[in-house]
């Protein structure tokens, strides 16, 4: 069991009272088809660990801003790293963002192991979910401790970002029914403080490069809960593209953030690394310390994780052990290697933590908003952290 995590309090004996309170605060999917996805107790963390893990995440956030501006342009790192090539001119075209901000939305994933020894394991800085169950669940329950969240200045950080890209459309796949979706651009847009309207993607279309809602309304700027891999794969993909690249639509997160998305930009970095190129002898700690060995081909003599480049909610991740045997592979999520290549990265193991619905592994969460490392978020799963994970919050001690 984590030498590090602390699991405090029992679940209160009237759930459906505490599920229904969370539900009017915008967490409306606490329960999951009947199925517990909240788990109502809170893991503490000492203070020393989580100021460990901002600082992880401020010099790590500014490595991979540099390995992106290496990267730009560089239409064999392109390749090399996952790019669709239908997204090659639009990245090529568009002026990439000011130092820290190539993705205002993002979040690290963290492996900690029971020592307090902290690996990246991956960065979402496109369409990261989990922000309502950071930003309102999270302090929620911290409160009803009589805690104080170190999340709390979330909101603020959005108002900031939303308030430099001013969006007038924030959109996602199946809005207004499919909870988590619905759920996050509803408390993003809320948090904005701003009168932006709520789409479904699925209802937008696009004429003479320009994007429309179904009533003919011209989106100029939009952030969307929408990979932008996807734009390879979908019937409307090239026209987006073509609106971006021609100015007529202007997305946030913006085009960018997709070579930060992709965990291939990891195995760039620890080549570059390994290569004595780009950084210097601070980033090369901060990498060393922080960053797990990542190729491009499976290379390792010890145990070693597959997962796709553009892989989300576990799908694609595939477990080898020492002697390079498979040994668990997720099958719940969406394989997208059938679509992207892969990487391959050294294996870190999760802290365990016993819960009121028994033991799982923990994965260590941290968004950075704006450029600023400012939430925790923590999920309960198995050692591949998939779609059927729970939420547990995070706190310090």
């Amino acid at each position: 069991m984590s030498g590090v995590f602390e699991v405090v309090g029992t679940p209160h004996p009237d759930r459906e009272s505490r599920v229904k309170q969370l539900y009017e605060l915008g967490f409306t999917w606490a329960d999951l088809e009947e199925e517990p996805y909240w788990v109502d107790q809170m893991v503490l963390m000492p203070q020393a660990l989580y100021d460990e893990l901002v600082l992880a995440s401020s010099k790590l956030w500014m490595v991979l801003d540099k390995t992106v501006r290496y990267v730009h342009r560089r239409r064999d790192l392109y390749e090399l790293i996952g790019i669709p090539p239908i997204l090659w001119e639009m990245l090529d075209l568009a002026p990439l963002a000011e130092p820290g901000l190539i993705s205002r939305y993002a979040r690290f994933d963290f492996a900690v192991a029971d020592d307090g020894t902290i690996k990246l394991l991956e960065l979402n800085a496109d369409t990261p979910t989990g922000y309502v169950e950071a930003s309102i669940a999270t302090p929620w329950m911290a409160e009803q401790a009589g805690m104080v969240s170190p999340n709390a200045g979330m909101k603020d950080q959005v108002a900031q970002a939303w308030g430099a890209e001013r969006p007038d459309t924030a959109a996602c796949v199946g809005y207004g029914w499919h909870m988590e979706d619905s759920g996050t651009i509803e408390a993003l847009v809320r948090h904005s403080g701003l009168d932006i309207a709520c789409e479904d993607c699925l209802e937008l279309w696009i004429d003479n490069g320009y994007v429309k809602n179904k009533y003919g309304r011209v989106i100029e700027r939009m952030f969307a809960l929408y990979p932008k891999e996807w734009m390879s794969v979908d019937d409307a993909g090239e026209a987006l593209s073509y609106a971006i690249e021609t100015g007529r639509l202007a997305i946030f997160n913006p085009p960018h953030s997709i070579l930060l998305q992709s965990k291939g930009l990891m195995a760039a970095v620890w080549g570059l690394y390994e290569l004595g190129l780009l950084f210097n002898e601070e980033e090369r700690e901060t990498i060393s310390r922080y960053i797990l060995p990542t190729y491009n081909k499976p290379v390792f003599s010890g145990s070693f994780v597959s997962k796709s480049m553009f892989g989300r909610e576990g799908g694609s991740v595939r477990l080898f052990d020492a002697a390079g045997r498979l040994e668990l592979e997720d099958r719940d999520g969406y394989d997208s290697s059938v679509l992207f290549p892969s990487v391959y990265q050294k294996r870190a193991e999760l802290t365990r933590i016993e819960t009121a619905f028994g033991e799982f592994h923990l994965l260590t969460g941290m968004f950075v908003i704006n450029g600023r490392p400012c939430g925790l978020l923590g999920r309960a799963g198995g050692l591949i952290t998939g779609n059927t994970s729970h939420f547990i919050a995070l706190g310090v001690k």
